[in-house]
């Protein structure tokens, strides 16, 4: 604002120039003191629609759009959704039970003739009377006449490795403990009330031991697969252990899963697991660890454009109108660049990419420019960075838009968390990794998790090849 010079030969212009003068630095502090606290309501509002926070993280949910606009739909089974039945047949049942008339119910007549094929026929599961069977087994001994020695008949070696609890038992303790966030106290519980079986705590964490060195090798093959795979989703999120923050990453691809925990958040974790001569397209978040990752290793990375729609959501959020403007613009582009994958169904696959690339450099072009300052000045930086790397599906059908095949599945990991609380030891964080791992990948293959690390269970304790995860088909 211009200076106002006070006219000497006008009386009290010096003490009206200086009262302008002090009520216009008042009203430029005050505008000062208004820009800091839009900014500080600004990052109070952020929550999980609008940044990369997690929705456990929302203290007060973000309020949902007016149920006025909103297509209604019943609750319930969707118009279109196949139909789920369950289908036996006489001879899947393993106890059969027959109801039969010796009179008419009607008349008291006995002369019935069976009508063949009208019969009504219900299954049922139940469990059996004693669902856990305490086997013993006995090893004899011999005095040998001949020899004058004493012989001893051996036991079975899985029966020696499996100790008092066999080896499918041993695989059903792994499932509700590694799947289904079972405590010991409350799987001891189960087990007796329920299963019949008396087994302390420190025997279970014995048992669940075991287990994990059954699927030591198998998560192993899994890992040392990951470098030579064409395609990655990567994510990564925080695993408390003793007190420590460590991370629990996940590397997916479209054949299996593997989680590994390391106590950095780092690029480093990533040049551990998958070197620095990695040729994969990756897809995760915009995180540094992967942009500098990137630098180093022959990568393609698809950075996530859901994490991109949250942060634009907040830019149109902004007190500030310039940054809400160019918010505002971001989002009406994004929105017609998932209008044109939206149509990738009904599109030929030449047309398909040629529509989403004369969008996507539409979109950097208005992306990379503004005159806002700021979190839209920050943005648009990103864009003149690394702006292509948010379209790389368009050249790499086989990588997806967005990062949520990786965040779907750390969502296990997080509920494992909030029960648990992390880990408390190298074991832990071991069994952790390989269940998770087992788990993951034979829901990804369609396998039974059971079947397999029972098949796992049996090949340590009889001394055999283990089963392979990178072969489950």
């Amino acid at each position: 604002m211009k200076k106002i010079s006070p006219n000497p030969d006008c009386p009290g212009c010096a003490a009206l120039s200086a009262e302008v003068e002090r009520l216009t630095q008042l009203v430029y502090d005050l505008q000062q003191q208004v820009r800091a606290l839009q900014d500080a309501v600004a990052r109070g509002r952020k929550n999980s629609s609008n940044s990369s926070k997690p929705p456990s993280s929302d203290i007060i949910k973000p309020k949902q759009s007016d149920p006025k606009h909103r297509r209604k739909r019943k609750i319930g089974g969707q118009p279109g959704h196949a139909k789920y039945e369950r289908t036996f047949e006489l001879s899947d049942a393993d106890c059969h039970h027959a109801y039969t008339l010796e009179v008419c119910p009607g008349c008291g007549g006995d002369h019935l003739d069976v009508l063949d094929g009208v019969e009504q026929i219900r299954f049922q599961y139940e469990l059996v009377d004693q669902p856990v069977v305490l086997h013993a087994h006995q090893a004899f001994s011999y005095w040998c006449a001949d020899c004058q020695k004493y012989q001893h008949a051996q036991l079975p070696e899985t029966v020696r490795q499996g100790g008092l609890v066999g080896p499918r038992l041993t695989a059903m303790i792994g499932s509700l403990k590694g799947g289904c966030h079972t405590s010991y106290s409350s799987l001891q519980a189960f087990l007796s009330d329920v299963m019949g079986a008396s087994l302390c705590t420190g025997m279970l964490a014995k048992v669940v031991g075991k287990i994990s060195t059954a699927l030591s090798v198998p998560y192993q093959e899994l890992l040392e697969a990951l470098p030579g795979q064409d395609c990655i989703n990567i994510d990564e999120t925080s695993h408390p252990e003793n007190g420590q923050t460590m991370w629990n990453w996940v590397f997916r691809t479209p054949e299996f899963t593997v989680f590994t925990i390391e106590a950095s958040r780092g690029a480093k974790v990533l040049e551990e697991v998958l070197g620095k001569e990695c040729e994969a397209v990756l897809g995760s978040d915009y995180y540094s660890s992967y942009r500098a990752y990137m630098k180093d290793a022959p990568v393609v990375v698809q950075f996530c454009l859901a994490h991109l729609i949250r942060d634009v959501r907040f830019l149109c959020q902004s007190y500030n109108k310039p940054i809400a403007n160019y918010g505002q613009r971001l989002a009406n582009g994004l929105k017609e660049t998932f209008k044109i994958i939206h149509q990738k169904d009904t599109l030929s696959p030449q047309t398909f990419r040629g529509l989403l690339e004369k969008q996507r450099d539409h979109f950097l072009e208005m992306a990379k420019r503004t005159q806002a300052g700021g979190e839209a000045r920050t943005l648009a930086q990103r864009f003149r960075d690394h702006g292509k790397e948010y379209f790389t599906f368009i050249t790499n059908p086989q990588i997806d838009p967005t990062n949520n095949v990786a965040e779907r599945a750390l969502r296990f990991c997080v509920i494992d968390r909030r029960i648990t609380q992390g880990t408390r030891s190298l074991s832990g964080r071991r069994w952790c990794e390989r269940i998770w791992t087992t788990m993951a990948t034979c829901v990804q293959k369609g396998h039974s998790a059971f079947a397999f690390i029972t098949r796992a269970v049996q090949a340590s304790f009889s001394g055999t090849a283990p089963p392979s995860l990178l072969a489950l088909t």
